[in-house]
């Protein structure tokens, strides 16, 4: 058995603490990893390699959680923002587990805001939204339950409309051409595109 003979705060982070065993320094650890720990405490070697465990689960789940504090992430970003910063597969494993259990991941969850937000802010066609949801890592089939139903005309129609204005001084074929780009690049599909970019020619001429 080893005996915590001290244990002192960290100059650059006092909620860190040096420990001290059997005179000699031994590791660092998150006062919330083990409270409880005291001076004359007895550590077996097997307790001790838990503790310092324990220790990288938590600074990986802090991190995990300052990387959400700034968007939802998706399982897939979470993972490879731990792997840059070099935490083993073992822990990320234990963290994103530990994020599931606090209802801080759920890839479904995810895909829904993330359509939701699309759909608000940046219009997107199907076939976008299927590309960028795949590259966070979410399934295929979270994405075709989540994108079921997408009324993809009136999406199309919604972008067309917000550009029009900068097209509509341009001649039918060129406002069809710059239209017909516009809303290609947003992943709308072709019979799609056709009949919001002739709807909203017709609005457009209308209202003249």
């Amino acid at each position: 058995m080893l005996t915590v003979t001290k244990l002192e705060p960290q100059k650059k982070n006092p909620q860190r603490l040096n420990v001290y065993l059997d005179g000699d320094f031994a590791f660092g650890i998150s006062r919330a990893v083990a409270p409880w720990l005291s001076e004359g405490d007895q550590l077996s070697p097997q307790k001790v390699q838990d503790l310092k465990k324990s220790d990288l689960i938590e600074s990986a789940y802090q991190r995990a959680l300052n990387f959400l504090s700034y968007r939802g992430r998706s399982k897939r970003e979470i993972r490879q923002n731990l792997i840059k910063h070099q935490i083993p597969e073992e822990i990320i494993l234990e963290v994103l587990d530990k994020l599931r259990q606090a209802s801080l991941v759920d890839d479904r969850i995810f895909a829904r805001n993330w359509i939701e937000n699309r759909i608000q802010f940046k219009p997107r066609g199907k076939r976008a939204l299927e590309m960028e949801l795949a590259r966070k890592g979410i399934t295929r089939e979270i994405i075709n339950e989540e994108l079921e139903g997408l009324d993809e005309s009136a999406l199309a129609l919604h972008c067309a409309r917000k550009k029009a204005l900068r097209f509509q001084h341009l001649d039918q074929e060129s406002f069809q051409k710059k239209m017909s780009g516009y809303l290609n690049r947003r992943g709308f599909p072709y019979q799609i595109i056709q009949d919001t970019i002739l709807e909203i020619w017709q609005e457009i001429h209308q209202a003249s």
